[in-house]
């Protein structure tokens, strides 16, 4: 969060956004308040968010949108803006290939952020009801080429639409010339952010020197953008037809040739799936999974699809963990940045899309392992090849894999127990829905 709000605060031509969910909330009102003052300095602003997940007021977006430096485009509008009551319902539960999910945060076409992460409190441990572990990489460099690109086809596509152009006339007046002040308030307010986020800001340079000085920041000649085209694939494949980041993360699993360490926070198998981690198995590749237990995870539908292929997955030969909701290490991390212990813990979930083959190849991004992620949704990845980038995730991924943070599933335990009846129940009850759309 500091990361995006140093580099709005320098950018000097262009912010280029482009996020799942970007919400109104405290974290978001911090961005919003950075975007402004940099569109203040001249500096040309885009954001394009997907509509489904639109957690904001029209009037909100539309105040923003009214800056002659801001530009804002809602993609495939239809369940939360645009239609009518009966043309949202009908496009939520018939159109399963319109998410956009690609993350990506892109300052004068230099610098990149991209990653699992969203625009909204939990993703940045500042909800204190339920959290994300989650996982960014910053991009400097020839890479940024390629995000630029993906962010500019998924800008131009027809998909995309300006968000004047889904809002009442009645909705529309945005002449008030303070109409910007209540984000840098609101921002400034030592009650909402700590006098130490705007300190940790100024340091920011010497933060990145250290880094430098200490070769925390890698140079790697192998750096490869994967994005789907938006839309994904036309409607001639029906459900399925899968993508380009499908299709480049099975070929690095099916070269594989001595382990596959994954996190996903939605994971839903299929034959195919398990076929594929069967024969890397065959060729003697280790295959450890970590993703979401029923006690951390935020979407039911997923978990319940999953808890019904976990056994066949696991006589694979696939290792799984389960993600604890009251995990030691994201508990350390909120502690730190409230200095001090948590009056009442939340609960942490994983969000991290992220996978490491043979110790040397990092994939981060947004693609969950699940069927919506292969056929359905656009999504994004990074291929980072570098043995020294693939050591530090991993250090990361092993504190995650620990017991004090995840379950070891097997076929004789899972942590299903953990949550209540009435959870677990809940749970069943979403076995219907089918698992294509998931």
């Amino acid at each position: 969060m500091v990361s995006r709000a140093w580099l709005s605060e320098y950018a000097e031509q262009s912010i280029d956004i482009q996020y799942f969910i970007f919400s109104i909330d405290n974290v978001g009102l911090i961005a919003c308040d950075y975007l402004v003052r940099a569109a203040d300095r001249g500096v040309k602003v885009r954001i394009l968010v997907d509509d489904i997940m639109v957690d904001a007021d029209i009037e909100d977006i539309l105040m923003l949108a009214s800056h002659e430096n801001i530009e804002i485009k809602i993609y495939n509008p239809g369940v939360n803006l645009g239609k009518n009551i009966f043309e949202k319902a009908a496009k939520f539960v018939t159109d399963f290939r319109s998410a956009n999910q690609p993350k990506t945060f892109i300052v004068d076409g230099q610098i990149v952020i991209t990653g699992g992460r969203n625009i909204v409190d939990e993703y940045f441990y500042y909800d204190h009801e339920y959290n994300f572990r989650d996982r960014d990489v910053l991009l400097i460099g020839k890479s940024t080429n390629s995000v630029s690109q993906s962010f500019g086809d998924c800008w131009e596509s027809e998909l995309s639409l300006p968000v004047q152009k889904l809002a009442n006339d009645e909705l529309a007046d945005v002449s008030d010339p303070n109409r910007f002040d209540r984000f840098h308030e609101y921002a400034c307010n030592p009650d909402n952010f700590s006098p130490d986020v705007r300190q940790r800001l100024a340091k920011i340079p010497d933060i990145f020197q250290q880094l430098f000085e200490n070769g925390e920041v890698h140079w790697v000649d192998d750096v490869t953008f994967v994005s789907d085209v938006p839309g994904k694939n036309d409607e001639t494949n029906g459900l399925g037809g899968g993508g380009k980041t499908s299709e480049a993360l099975g070929q690095l699993i099916k070269n594989a040739q001595q382990s596959i360490e994954i996190q996903t926070p939605y994971l839903i198998t299929t034959d195919e799936i398990h076929n594929l981690f069967r024969e890397a198995i065959g060729r003697g590749v280790k295959i450890r999974i970590l993703t979401n237990s029923l006690s951390s995870t935020d979407n039911l539908e997923a978990f319940s699809t999953y808890q019904s292929t976990r056994d066949e997955l696991l006589q694979t030969g696939v290792q799984i963990f389960e993600f604890r909701p009251d995990g030691e290490r994201p508990k350390k991390i909120m502690e730190g940045e409230l200095h001090g212990k948590l009056e009442n813990h939340p609960i942490f979930g994983l969000h991290s899309k992220s996978m490491i083959i043979d110790g040397n190849t990092t994939i981060i991004g947004t693609f969950n392992l699940d069927p919506r992620s292969i056929n359905l949704s656009t999504e994004c990845i990074t291929i980072i090849k570098s043995v020294d980038v693939a050591e530090e995730v991993l250090a990361g991924m092993e504190e995650e894999f620990a017991p004090e943070n995840a379950w070891k599933v097997s076929e004789d335990f899972n942590p299903d127990g953990e949550v209540s009846a009435v959870k677990r129940v809940k749970t069943w009850t979403r076995k219907i829905i089918p698992k294509d759309i998931l």
